[in-house]
């Protein structure tokens, strides 16, 4: 027999929390000295304490732990509050990425800053053009708002397209605008073609003219996770040199091999002098 100690050291946990199991009756002691009262555990309760730990790691609540460990719970059950709980620390650990890699791409502006130089940008007019697109919306302007929202929108046109029989004829151009009277971002993700302005059948997808306009634009080699720098030289050199701008930035995929840090993107940012 072991003490709660002795047992504490052999299982990894703290006196303390087998105290706590011993209250709330998930792991009891294997028995209790009478004259002394201290907690006596055997061996063969690690097996019970390490099922305890593993079900608690995986985010069930102890009372969930109890339930499954005193066969309260189906192994039908079971099954899917693990494919339930698999499921929850995916999305988390996706969600953790996305935010890992926001932070780098702030990062790396911060270090840029100062950096790029200012004669990337070019003031030039961007003749009208057709695109086909497919339009959706977004909470905010943030990366991790636009991004869940435009991807699958992308993921859904070619192949649209290719059913349609229509062919693109030119980049990929992605544009926003303010959702009128919400507060959200429209997300319009489109693709240069030749065919007639109106809705492609009934696959959801627009055919429209977008008109020619002056704008600052400047080039980002890289994925669009890491644009701020461009876009903070960009945003600097309209104050340096006395544009404002009068709308959010074209996004036109110049290059898109399938590494995402080789894509070319330029920023067409529609200005106006101030």
């Amino acid at each position: 027999m072991f003490t709660i100690g002795d047992f504490a050291r052999h299982g990894r946990v703290s006196p303390r929390m087998l105290r706590h199991y011993d209250a709330i009756g998930l792991l009891r002691p294997d028995r209790t000295d009478p004259a002394t009262g201290y907690r006596l555990y055997g061996a063969a309760q690690l097996a019970r304490l390490n099922r305890i730990i593993a079900l608690k790691d995986l985010g069930f609540t102890l009372q969930q732990v109890g339930a499954v460990l005193d066969e309260q719970v189906g192994p039908e059950e079971l099954r899917g509050m693990l494919r339930l709980r698999r499921a929850e620390l995916a999305e988390a650990a996706a969600a953790a990425t996305a935010r890992l890699a926001r932070v780098e791409a702030r990062l790396r502006s911060i270090e840029s800053e100062g950096h790029m130089p200012a004669d990337d940008v070019v003031i030039k007019t961007v003749p009208a053009v057709r695109v086909a697109e497919l339009t959706g919306t977004a909470t905010s302007y943030q990366p991790e708002d636009i991004g869940p929202v435009i991807g699958p929108l992308y993921e859904r046109l070619f192949p649209l397209l290719e059913g349609a029989g229509v062919r693109p004829t030119g980049p990929g151009i992605a544009r926003y605008e303010d959702e009128p009277g919400v507060g959200g971002i429209v997300v319009h993700a489109g693709v240069t073609v030749s065919g007639p302005v109106g809705a492609v059948g009934d696959t959801g997808v627009r055919v429209v003219e977008l008109p020619a306009f002056e704008a600052a634009a400047i080039v980002h080699r890289g994925a669009m996770d890491d644009v701020l720098p461009a876009a903070h030289t960009l945003a600097r050199w309209l104050e340096a040199n006395g544009y404002r701008s009068t709308g959010y930035a074209r996004e036109v995929d110049l290059e898109c091999p399938p590494d995402r840090e080789q894509w070319v993107t330029e920023l067409q940012e529609p200005v106006a002098k101030a």
